[in-house]
């Protein structure tokens, strides 16, 4: 029996509950139709259009390249395929920071545009004025503390966040903060395990981690490097579930002989 059919979609509401009940949400990204469809068929319960498509999809060193129109398209993609998972999608740097109005332009979009289910947004205090203005149109908004990719240049290393008292500190007022304005959930990103606990024990709503420990109420991991497509980022906090980088490589290169070999296609693959 496919999971879609005893399982209903998965809403903001349905996440809280899971918290509540103390069930662990799992979360992966995907960016594009056929993944988003695989994804969501295994019974994942959030997929993330995440700002990684900058990387992953489009080769960039960082996540700032990406623009509103591409995180749209990726987006509008995997929500074509998506039947069960709510589906949250990132907006991208630059289209929220410092003006609240923009902010709301920019998630009006990606709600309209891709029909997706809610936004992420990155930082605390500084975006509280944008994260208040887009929930206050009825935007799902989901937050994202400790090591911010879109703000790479500032900490000028992807190395592990609020390490020292006072940035952990902040963390944990952003984050009652962030849960203040109304956000449904909180993604907490390469922090120490034991603040992990702390802010997920302190909060009502839901937090997801990654490279966070496992105190967090759910888990998030780049779809390409769970499953080895990308092979050359090798963290401590991922787990590779599979080695698709060297079984697509020998499928190709296996098609590759046969065509050269003129063995494909044969009599029975022509018309």
């Amino acid at each position: 029996m496919s999971v879609h059919s005893e399982i209903k979609r998965v809403t903001t509401h349905i996440l809280q509950e899971m918290k509540n009940r103390g069930e662990k949400i799992s979360c992966l990204t995907a960016y594009d139709f056929s993944m988003g469809r695989i994804v969501d068929a295994a019974g994942v319960d959030l997929i993330l259009v995440g700002d990684s498509a900058s990387n992953v999809m489009a080769g960039h060193e960082t996540t700032l390249p990406i623009t509103l129109d591409q995180m749209i398209y990726h987006a509008s993609s995997v929500v074509k395929a998506v039947k069960r998972a709510l589906v949250v999608v990132d907006i991208p740097f630059g289209s929220y920071q410092g003006d609240s109005t923009e902010a709301l332009r920019s998630a009006i979009r990606i709600m309209k545009e891709s029909g997706a289910h809610a936004v992420k947004m990155e930082g605390g205090s500084e975006i509280k004025e944008s994260v208040v203005r887009v929930l206050s149109a009825g935007i799902p908004v989901m937050g994202h503390l400790g090591l911010t990719p879109q703000s790479i240049y500032k900490f000028g290393t992807y190395s592990v966040r609020a390490k020292e008292d006072v940035e952990a500190q902040k963390l944990i007022e952003d984050a009652l903060m962030l849960q203040e304005c109304g956000a449904f959930g909180l993604v907490l990103e390469k922090i120490p395990s034991t603040l992990t606990k702390k802010v997920s024990e302190s909060l009502k709503i839901p937090t997801v981690g990654i490279g966070a420990g496992p105190d967090a109420d759910g888990q998030i991991l780049v779809v390409h490097d769970m499953l080895g497509i990308n092979k050359e980022f090798k963290p401590r906090f991922l787990r590779r579930y599979a080695d698709l980088d060297s079984i697509m490589h020998d499928a190709i290169a296996n098609y590759v002989k046969d065509v050269k070999g003129k063995d494909f296609p044969n009599e029975k693959e022509s018309y």
